[in-house]
């Protein structure tokens, strides 16, 4: 595997940042990028004239990573050359959240089973209920085959999120990477660091991803009532303050997944979060703890260099939500810094900040879960 990397910005243009420039041809391009940069369209052009022969895969942020630094209004792109891994895409559309575990369902069906090791899928952030596509995607592909990836950003704005294969990336797409051969090692992890405060409580009335009601009590009010002054910004001080859910998985663990809110009703006083948030599960109450936060990251990095062994990665790609980037401001280079302390110097890093993270709770597993306030990260390496 080989890879380069250049970074676009309105004051410098596009600038050479990684020290090996690729003489092979790369089969995937990957581009992530602030909003308004991406819907010009403008830059499209000037990277397909960089790597004619690869695919291009764009999508928006809440911010761009790049090493160890942390960028907005800029583009990041990091260019691969798979040896010995032959790369298939796929892309949908999404109108609406009921739609996403069809979208889950097609998107993994336009795959080829055989030889296939992992996928990689990068989503419309607004318009998809993540744990309904994550459904649809790992009821329709092999027990043994990984899944990864993230919803795609819009800052803080919460208006236009964009994804595009091969073409100026636009709302309502979901896009997916199939990676086949056995030569290619995949690690991943998935850690948040927040601290529990508050009485747990149990979810008695919801409808997909929308909560109505905690204990029968209003969801909404109630959620005010511990925000206190914060609650004017809602939804987006709501990003400081995610609910922690009990959930089993399929083979019985209890596991404990995070989950963030989108928007709010006043009218019939519900939330709408990223995933489900299902009826009879039990929910708590989170807040920011900026040391837990670093370690969190540095623990996912941890786990993601399990399944490689003694080998080192060579790309990393990192989705972080966007939550721990409004907590940590000036500061996300830290958790950055964690992961790279983790997996050494050698390894291309790049990603970006999320509103909800795609990853199995375990590097040991393969099923994913929607994942919300977590450093997910992707190791790649091949043989």
């Amino acid at each position: 595997m080989k890879t380069e990397q250049k970074k676009w910005t309105e004051k410098s243009g596009w600038v050479q940042v990684s020290s090996s420039i690729l003489t092979d041809h790369p089969q995937v391009v990957f581009v992530f990028g602030a909003t308004t940069i991406l819907q010009k369209g403008d830059y499209f052009k000037e990277v397909s004239s960089f790597y004619p022969d690869a695919h291009i895969l764009s999508c928006s942020t809440a911010g761009e990573i790049l090493d160890v630094e942390v960028s907005d209004d800029s583009l990041v792109l990091t260019a691969v050359h798979f040896n010995k891994t032959t790369l298939k895409f796929a892309e949908t559309d999404i109108n609406d959240a009921n739609e996403s575990e069809e979208a889950g369902k097609k998107l993994a069906d336009s795959l080829d089973k055989d030889a296939l090791v992992h996928v990689m899928v990068f989503s419309d952030g607004l318009k998809v209920n993540g744990t309904a596509l994550v459904k649809g995607l790992v009821g329709n592909l092999p027990s043994t085959v990984s899944v990864t990836g993230g919803l795609v950003g819009d800052g803080s704005n919460f208006k236009h999120t964009l994804v595009g294969v091969d073409k100026v990336p636009t709302e309502g797409k979901i896009a997916l990477i199939g990676m086949y051969g056995s030569n290619l090692k995949v690690g991943y992890g998935s850690l948040g660091g927040w601290d529990i405060f508050g009485p747990e409580r149990m979810i008695t009335k919801s409808k997909n991803n929308v909560l109505y009601e905690l204990d029968g009590k209003p969801a909404l009010a109630l959620y005010k009532e511990y925000l206190g002054d914060q609650a004017k910004g809602l939804p987006g001080t709501g990003l400081l303050f995610p609910l922690a859910l009990r959930l089993k998985t399929d083979s019985g663990a209890e596991v404990e997944i995070v989950r963030t809110i989108l928007a709010v009703d006043e009218k019939d006083q519900s939330m709408t979060f990223a995933g489900d948030m299902p009826e009879g599960v039990y929910a708590r109450l989170m807040k920011a703890n900026f040391d837990r936060l670093v370690d969190g990251a540095s623990g996912a990095a941890s786990m993601s260099t399990e399944p490689l062994g003694s080998s080192k990665a060579e790309l990393a790609i990192l989705i972080s939500c966007i939550g721990r980037k409004l907590v940590l401001k000036e500061r996300t280079f830290e958790e950055l810094e964690a992961v790279r302390e983790k997996i050494g110097p050698q390894a291309a890093m790049v990603g970006f900040y999320s509103y909800g993270e795609i990853c199995p709770t375990a590097p040991t597993e393969k099923q994913c879960q929607l994942h919300n306030q977590t450093m997910t990260i992707t190791l790649f390496r091949e043989e």
